[in-house]
């Protein structure tokens, strides 16, 4: 049985799809295989792994809307064992399209289970928008578990705070088997005072039982993406390629605890 794991935080430019391209390439190459779903409709995640947003048709906006199938939508990537759901800027009029749709935030819940797909992947990883809608309210009411990328600057724990207040609603009015996967401290910068300051505000904010990663500020890591590739592809001996490797393997273990 799979585990689903939604990237999630209301705050955008945190690094949620830097997170899910590379956390998915990794965990691929640990010879598990994994589903990442694009559910931000700017597709950046869908663009970072290679695909060309302009030649595909069937994505998960087709998908919601039921005028296409699962088998139909899900492309394989140029990563051995990880395949996408794709999407592209329609999937921003989802909202209003769905708006009168019966059990609207169970649509992704309902596509996964009746299409057995947590029997078919070993992980199932969904790249949220940076805000609290109807996408990542279907993520996280679907999701066994949250990964929250975390910026190391200022308002950081502002923004923590925020995020686990929704997160908490969801878990008591629709998802009560979520749980928190844990924090991905990203751009840390361990020369100043600021990271290092945020980090221990977060360690003390949330205690020590989360599982928590830093990954550092990369020029490699923002390259990346322009090439659709992930960062095991493009500079695997980068700092950052070495922080989501052990990122990966982390939850690797937890989902086998």
């Amino acid at each position: 049985m799979g585990k689903i794991i939604s990237v999630a935080n209301q705050k955008g430019g945190v690094g949620k799809t830097t997170t899910v391209i590379n956390l998915a390439s990794y965990i691929a190459e640990k010879n598990k295989t994994v589903l990442v779903i694009d559910s931000d409709p700017q597709g950046n995640t869908t663009t970072g792994l290679g695909i060309n947003k302009k030649a595909i048709s069937k994505t998960l906006y087709t998908l919601m809307t039921k005028t296409e199938t699962v088998d139909n939508v899900i492309i394989p990537t140029e990563v051995e064992n990880l395949s996408i759901i794709p999407t592209d800027i329609q999937l921003s009029g989802a909202e209003i399209e769905l708006v009168d749709e019966k059990g609207r935030e169970f649509i992704l819940k309902n596509i996964i289970e009746e299409n057995a797909l947590k029997d078919k992947y070993d992980f199932i990883i969904i790249d949220c928008p940076p805000s609290l809608n109807i996408l990542t309210i279907n993520a996280l009411a679907a999701s066994d578990s949250v990964l929250i990328p975390l910026q190391c600057e200022f308002l950081a724990l502002e923004g923590l705070s925020q995020f686990l207040h929704t997160y908490n609603l969801i878990k008591k009015k629709m998802n009560n088997k979520i749980e928190i996967e844990g924090i991905v401290f990203t751009m840390f910068d361990g020369r100043t005072n600021l990271s290092n300051q945020v980090v221990e505000e977060v360690n003390h904010f949330v205690g020590e039982s989360i599982y928590k990663c830093v990954i550092p500020r990369s020029i490699r890591l923002s390259e990346a993406p322009s090439y659709g590739l992930p960062i095991s592809m493009y500079d695997r001996k980068s700092k950052g390629a070495q922080a989501y490797e052990i990122l990966a393997e982390g939850i690797i273990r937890n989902s086998e605890v």
